[in-house]
């Protein structure tokens, strides 16, 4: 069998580091997926195997320059991300990926889409006005759609940003919880809130919520409005019946945009209960200006454990 090899100078050790990762887990993620042989020898990486596996590796290493070159941490859902792109000719998507910073946190850290899919949820979110996320814990649905909706209304292009879910235990377990109301709905909500702190103060989101800039809130409360200039995030939309989907849907007012995100596999409702969030993918899959986005394990960015206990649970109930 011929053998082939070739060479890639990196522009420094910070950049060696980032593409090896912590004891080299990169380059060994990297052979088992092309076969190739990776060695490091200072700035200098020497891939060597079949032509085939050589030139694959070479082109999924080039691929992630935009992260090595700069010593940016490299994960394997970044080279995951590569080789897909490179099996399904989404070179481009890639590159636009990688180049497009979504937002920074408040301490600085950059947030981009870590995968294809995730990339085109992003762009459906931008340009319609009814978006659809569906996959799996950690894949980003609704952390991404707050980072778009926090950046919007930070932009001054809606008035205010809704935050909504349904509380499924809103009967007699919520109930026996302290406080008024909105303390006793606030445990169903912090995953928005939580999303919220990673971009403004948490000081001053009591203030903004009090003003109504920022109102979140439990999906009853939505019930008899109508939602203008307002950028709407409806989360963890299994939990709705068919009933309370449409009442949402339909409070969509002008110039406003709405995300709701689910995982169908995780429903909360009695057995004999349809899922609201099913039975409007099932009416609105064809209807015009209507985005449905699905992610899955492979999307998850988490930590890797929840990849793999997904991809466990799954096979379980196959």
């Amino acid at each position: 069998m011929t053998e082939a090899s070739k060479t890639i100078q990196l522009s420094s050790n910070e950049s060696a580091i980032a593409l090896a990762g912590v004891r080299e887990e990169n380059l060994k993620t990297l052979s088992r997926h092309t076969g190739a042989t990776l060695v490091l020898r200072g700035q200098e990486l020497l891939i060597s195997g079949t032509p085939k596996q050589v030139e694959r590796t070479y082109e999924i290493v080039r691929s992630l320059q935009s992260f090595w070159k700069e010593g940016k941490r490299i994960s394997k859902v970044d080279i995951r991300t590569a080789y897909y792109a490179l099996d399904t000719g989404r070179q481009e998507d890639l590159q636009d990926m990688q180049e497009h910073i979504l937002a920074r946190t408040r301490r600085g850290e950059e947030i981009r889409a870590k995968t294809i899919p995730q990339w085109q949820y992003i762009q459906a979110v931008r340009s319609h006005d009814l978006t659809f996320s569906i996959g799996p814990a950690g894949t980003g649905k609704t952390f991404l759609a707050a980072v778009l909706a926090v950046k919007a209304l930070l932009n001054d292009e809606y008035e205010r940003l809704i935050l909504t879910r349904p509380a499924v235990e809103a009967g007699e377990k919520l109930g026996f919880l302290p406080g008024d109301l909105q303390q006793k709905v606030d445990p169903f909500l912090r995953p928005l809130y939580d999303a919220l702190y990673e971009f403004i103060d948490a000081e001053k989101i009591p203030s903004l919520i009090e003003r109504g800039v920022i109102e979140v809130a439990p999906l009853a409360y939505m019930r008899g409005r109508t939602l203008s200039n307002s950028f709407v995030i409806v989360d963890e939309a299994q939990n709705t019946t068919p009933a309370q989907m449409k009442m949402v849907l339909t409070r969509l007012g002008f110039r406003s945009r709405m995300v709701v995100t689910g995982d169908i596999t995780q429903t909360d409702l009695p057995a004999n209960q349809a899922s609201g969030l099913v039975v409007a993918q099932k009416i609105l899959q064809s209807v015009e200006g209507i985005a449905f986005c699905y992610l899955s394990k492979t999307d998850v960015v988490r930590n890797p454990i929840v990849e793999r206990i997904v991809a466990a649970y799954e096979q379980h109930e196959t």
